[in-house]
């Protein structure tokens, strides 16, 4: 990774910090933000200087394209401080690469490397007393890119911006929760854009996962489109379930997206010796494996969460509880996984990244 080529920041620091009105012993995830943000803008075909800038509103034209056609893509990513003070960030250039990905989807121009990650660290340089030290919480990095470019004709974009705001936060879900396994809506089809982190992926899973809440579960486990028979995620997480002593996940598609934590968790499983099988599986697999007693865990996997245990399902009017068991996989994986991110454990696979 070389950062040297990418053009000088601007940096204008805030006049008065927010810090001292932050409550860090109680944060609620993503609600409260940092002083500054980064913010670099795509017109003349180009990126222009990238800026480090006080967090503000941002002014947009009526019709700029984002508000009329919906080109955005964001990231999630997380900034983690040790017993040292030392700052790690996991994996970052996965979402790089990642965030490129969907931007290509979008018909977005792509965003440098060089200006990607020193952006974010010289943003996180400036922020390094809003990274929370309290077990669990840790600074929540949201990059996104919007369509800036005016006019309502049906067409991509030709200006965007592209920025990265801060949020310490605490823990997403505090406890196991209970799912509704979706049989109609579906989040992503064949040829579409669910691999990529578009906002309107999450825009559109909204409305049932809405209707899932009023039945008295906390999310949605997506199914496929086409038939509703096979598991793909767990609402906006990669999904893993256990069944006997096996770890099942579903693999990759044009459907589901290319999970940093799913990918993570299932090396560090089988570095564990737990047998993992990435490999498609049914509702139905699921329910008869319940039934026999043989349904271990189920648990959701993704940045903000990390791992959101759940404890039952429902489907077609019948709920279905998992049991509490002792030597579980969800704790055992998270436990190795946020060991790494916190610079508690020797990180074997290279995933964390000091910013210096």
């Amino acid at each position: 990774m070389n950062t040297d080529k990418s053009p000088e920041i601007k940096i204008t620091k805030t006049k008065q910090s927010n810090i001292g009105n932050v409550d860090f012993g109680n944060l609620p995830f993503g609600q409260v933000f940092t002083d500054h943000m980064f913010v670099c803008d795509y017109k003349d075909g180009k990126w222009q200087q990238p800026e480090i800038m006080p967090y503000q509103n941002i002014c947009l034209d009526p019709s700029s394209k984002i508000f009329h056609y919906g080109q955005s893509v964001f990231e999630g990513m997380k900034a983690y401080k040790d017993d040292e003070g030392k700052i790690f960030l996991f994996r970052p250039l996965e979402n790089q690469k990642r965030m490129n990905i969907s931007s290509q989807r979008l018909a977005i121009p792509e965003f440098p490397e060089d200006y990607f990650m020193k952006g974010l660290s010289e943003l996180l340089k400036l922020e390094k007393d809003w990274i929370p030290t309290t077990d669990g919480s840790s600074l929540y990095i949201r990059p996104f890119v919007i369509a800036t470019g005016h006019g309502v004709h049906a067409s991509a974009s030709d200006a965007y911006k592209f920025i990265i705001i801060c949020a310490p936060s605490g823990l997403y879900f505090s406890k196991r929760i209970k799912v509704k396994i979706e049989q109609y809506y579906s989040r992503a089809a064949n040829g579409g854009v669910g691999y990529a982190k578009a906002g309107g992926n999450y825009g559109g899973s909204f409305f049932p996962t809405q209707k899932a809440i009023q039945q008295g579960y906390q999310q949605v486990i997506w199914t496929d489109d086409a038939t509703h028979q096979y598991i793909e995620e767990a609402g906006a997480m990669n999904i893993f379930v256990r069944i006997g002593d096996t770890l099942m996940t579903a693999p990759k598609s044009e459907r589901i997206l290319d999970g940093i934590t799913r990918k993570s968790l299932i090396d560090i499983a089988k570095d564990e010796g737990i047998p993992v099988e990435v490999r498609k599986f049914t509702v139905k697999e699921l329910i008869e494996a319940q039934k026999k007693g043989e349904l271990n865990e189920m648990f959701g996997a993704g940045t903000a969460a990390i791992i959101s245990p759940i404890s039952g399902f429902g489907f077609e009017d019948t709920d279905y509880e998992l049991p509490e068991i002792k030597n579980d996989y969800a704790s055992r994986l998270k436990k190795r996984i946020t060991d790494i991110q916190y610079n508690r454990a020797d990180d074997k696979f290279g995933w964390r990244f000091e910013v210096k």
